[in-house]
């Protein structure tokens, strides 16, 4: 679920943080950059791990800042295919259910991948929402977000940036998790 990824980076040093120690002024700049944001095939940024090498300084002319090449570990959120992990749910609709980890909010679970044979009824509380059953021998199970929901990671993508957004669609999400329900211990944690 989490990996510490290497890497190299140019960075530009702003000249209103040479007054702070080296290793201090570089980490902040590298959380600004980095933490709370996706890199494509490695996943969510976490935090700065550490920094392993700081090179260079250079000044280049007509830039007050110096340059250096810096080579850092990040923690990194990517689930792998297969994994249980557990979380809250965030949204319930016709196409079926949308997690949250309260860091991470884009897993979906689509309507082939709910516990089988299941069914949705109208969420008498929420408008434009439901509320998920599953039907196992003669009783309804419902999803209805008062549990935590166990549920097993199919596929990890990176969707390309989207050149024109229509106004009334969904923010973009630069990773989505497509996850699945439909397997034993599966589920609101209360099922099992």
């Amino acid at each position: 679920m989490f990996y510490l990824s290497l890497i190299e980076h140019t960075l530009r040093l702003p000249p209103q943080l040479l007054g702070l120690p080296l290793n201090e002024a570089i980490k902040g700049e590298l959380e600004s950059l980095f933490v709370d944001k996706v890199i494509a095939n490695l996943g969510l940024c976490v935090s700065v791990y550490d920094i392993r090498s700081i090179d260079g300084g250079f000044v280049f002319p007509g830039d007050g800042a110096s340059t250096y090449t810096v080579e850092f570990r990040l923690v990194m959120f990517r689930p792998f295919v297969g994994e249980i992990i557990t979380a809250k749910l965030k949204e319930s609709d016709s196409n079926g259910l949308r997690l949250t980890l309260g860091f991470f909010d884009d897993i979906y679970i689509p309507v082939h991948l709910m516990p089988n044979p299941s069914h949705s009824e109208p969420d008498p509380e929420k408008k434009n929402q439901v509320i998920w059953m599953w039907d196992y021998q003669e009783q309804k199970f419902p999803i209805d977000g008062i549990d935590e929901i166990r549920f097993q990671v199919q596929s990890v993508t990176y969707p390309p940036i989207p050149v024109e957004q229509p106004k009334e669609s969904k923010p973009f999400a630069p990773m989505v998790i497509m996850a699945s329900l439909d397997y034993d211990g599966l589920g609101p944690v209360s099922w099992w």
